[in-house]
């Protein structure tokens, strides 16, 4: 299999504007952002993901020679010099990188990333930024959501099969567990990432067998540890009496359909008298925070839950509209702030940064968002941090689990008014009083042009 062409990841007009910055002479240093400009209608705040794959992205981007054959033979490209082609062999991205660590929750208009270099680099970059930080982002906070469901019970990402790719699988399952998901069921996520993978078993395991019982005993007796046997196959409260009455002792149940709230009560009753306390109930079947609450307000007797599809495609909102927006631009010594003024996309000039409040307690009250260039609230903590500079990295990668678990303690710290998974409250984040007072300064600017 042909190996992917990560530096043609891109939309083509990237690299129709590259050629033309550089047919133009335009060689000027620009400060792109990528921000949200409103939360998902049932999001009361996102978490921030997919950060690394950015850097190491940005620090291997080359052009194959392969690569920029085929550029060459676009008819778009036919009366392009070859300077352009010969700037395309020796490119590399020598900017900077300013972002918000992965785990964090974040709100409409904070830039989740900033990117400072030469415009033709930050431009041909735009589109890979944009397709990680949203997916990403997307599935970890639709994660945050399903996992605060569950109350404490582990949550395990099963959605691979349904993913949009096996690629889409893999970063989906790094995103939820970001998002505070235990463990996957993508063993190559595992690998990649160090994440817990988890498995039970096919109704077609059970169906391969004349007997539903023999293919219980032909499991645990290859898994006698950890098997977790899927019961749900024919009769689930059938196949409960056939396990205590066999004497199995399996790790747990599987329950993937029927009515679960009956159903687990069901089986743990029929455990319970067959002396399998320790056996715990897992739930899966076309879960999601929605059904998770509904089950765990009625008190169901259910251990964990795995979580598929509606995890990872995020079913309820399948798109972040993240953008990535040019807001300064620097002229020898003469910075210029830029900003779109156009109906329902206008945004805010420069390059920023978010400070966030807390109160005494750690709990926190709300953020800032201003121009990078002031001084920022006292007692407030910056959220966008130098991670690349001059095209390298500044800090190693965090271990994907102390990720995880410092986005667990960050969500905690929101309001619970801001973390509830319907009719939350919004979330304050005030404009700072010169950042206010720059874009009606552009907007006038732009209205008299």
């Amino acid at each position: 299999m042909q190996a992917r062409a990560v530096a043609l990841a891109t939309d083509l007009y990237e690299l129709t504007m590259a050629a033309a910055y550089l047919a133009t002479r335009v060689s000027v240093r620009a400060s792109f952002e990528l921000f949200v400009r409103h939360l998902p209608q049932q999001r009361g705040y996102l978490v921030v993901a997919g950060l690394e794959q950015v850097l190491d992205y940005l620090e291997s981007l080359r052009f194959t020679t392969e690569e920029i054959e085929y550029l060459r033979g676009l008819p778009v490209f036919h009366g392009i010099s070859s300077e352009f082609f010969d700037y395309l062999a020796s490119f590399r991205f020598t900017g900077e990188v300013w972002a918000i660590a992965e785990g964090s929750p974040a709100f409409e208009n904070e830039p989740l990333v900033r990117v400072g270099a030469p415009i033709i680099e930050a431009q041909i970059v735009e589109t890979f930024l944009l397709s990680t930080i949203n997916f990403q982002t997307m599935i970890a906070s639709k994660a945050a959501r399903i996992v605060s469901a569950a109350a404490g019970r582990n949550v395990i990402e099963f959605g691979s099969r349904r993913a949009h790719g096996t690629e889409a699988a893999m970063y989906a399952a790094r995103a939820a567990y970001i998002g505070g998901c235990a463990g996957t069921s993508n063993v190559e996520a595992g690998l990649r990432f160090g994440i817990p993978v988890s498995g039970t078993m096919a109704h077609s395991w059970v169906m391969s067998r004349d007997d539903e019982l023999e293919a219980f005993r032909a499991y645990m007796q290859t898994f006698p540890d950890n098997a977790t046997l899927l019961i749900d196959t024919y009769d689930t409260v059938a196949a409960a009496h056939k396990i205590v009455r066999a004497g199995l002792h399996p790790q747990a149940v599987r329950l993937d359909s029927g009515a679960l709230e009956q159903l687990s009560r069901d089986v743990r009753q029929i455990l319970d008298d067959g002396g399998l306390r320790d056996t715990r109930i897992f739930a899966s079947g076309d879960l999601d925070e929605y059904r998770i609450t509904e089950l765990m307000a009625a008190g169901a007797p259910v251990d964990a839950f795995g979580v598929g599809t509606r995890l990872s495609t995020s079913a309820d909102e399948p798109s972040l509209g993240g953008v990535y927006k040019l807001v300064e631009l620097q002229l020898d010594h003469e910075v210029r702030r830029k900003m779109k003024t156009s109906t329902g996309k206008v945004m805010f000039p420069g390059r920023k940064q978010v400070w966030r409040r807390a109160t005494p307690r750690g709990e926190y009250a709300g953020d800032v968002l201003g121009l990078a260039t002031e001084a920022g609230p006292q007692a407030a903590e910056p959220l966008l941090e130098c991670v690349m500079r001059d095209g390298k990295r500044l800090i190693a990668a965090p271990a994907l689990a102390d990720v995880r678990a410092q986005a667990q303690e960050r969500i905690a710290r929101l309001p619970a008014a801001v973390r509830q998974l319907s009719g939350f409250r919004s979330y304050p984040v005030e404009i700072s009083r010169p950042l206010a007072t720059e874009q009606r300064k552009l907007a006038a600017a732009a209205a008299g042009r």
